[in-house]
């Protein structure tokens, strides 16, 4: 059993976007500041001991994002569902350190879809400016069911929450 739980990983640039599919506008993670991996790196079939996991992503908003010519031109707000997407396409982050090889590649094909979002809470507006901090950390899984518990802050303060559901498929050796 190779544990994982005392190792780190951090991805930006480059390392995002080989692992996620979104592109320019929908790509919302700017920077992986940390996944901090539970149980077993070599078991990508078990799954119950990766509870846990937990990943620290970062979304800078900025006043040059198309939405904001239109959500609201008077007083620009970052949209709610925006930011639910970026919480999703954090939590899915808890995957990559069970995805790489020694050499950090990825090696299996896999696929995450957003299933569900339960209990959103938005506590204030995010505006150009804010720096989002998104907490995802693994909190059940079914079989291929991922649940999340999702926290935004902006500045250490609460800014959204969700609990996420996401279908995690794992396949073979990535194209």
């Amino acid at each position: 059993m190779a544990d994982v739980s005392e190792r780190t990983y951090a991805i930006s640039g480059e390392g995002i976007r080989k692992f996620l599919p979104h592109r320019y506008p929908f790509l919302l993670i700017d920077r992986v500041l940390t996944i901090e991996p539970k149980g077993d790196l070599t078991n990508t079939k078990g799954i119950d001991d990766k509870l846990g996991t937990r990943v620290l992503a970062q979304k800078n908003v900025s006043f040059n994002e198309p939405m904001f010519q239109g959500h609201f031109p008077e007083f620009a707000i970052f949209p709610g569902v925006l930011t639910i997407e970026a919480m999703a396409q954090a939590a899915s982050f808890a995957a990559y350190p069970y995805l790489i090889d020694a050499k950090g590649e990825l090696t299996t094909d896999f696929s995450v879809i957003l299933l569900g979002v339960d209990e959103v809470r938005f506590r204030r507006p995010v505006v150009p400016g804010d720096v989002l901090k998104i907490e995802a950390v693994l909190e059940k899984c079914r079989g291929t069911i991922w649940g999340f518990k999702c926290e935004v802050t902006v500045d250490g303060t609460k800014v959204a929450e969700a609990k996420i559901l996401a279908n995690l498929t794992l396949g073979g050796a990535k194209k």
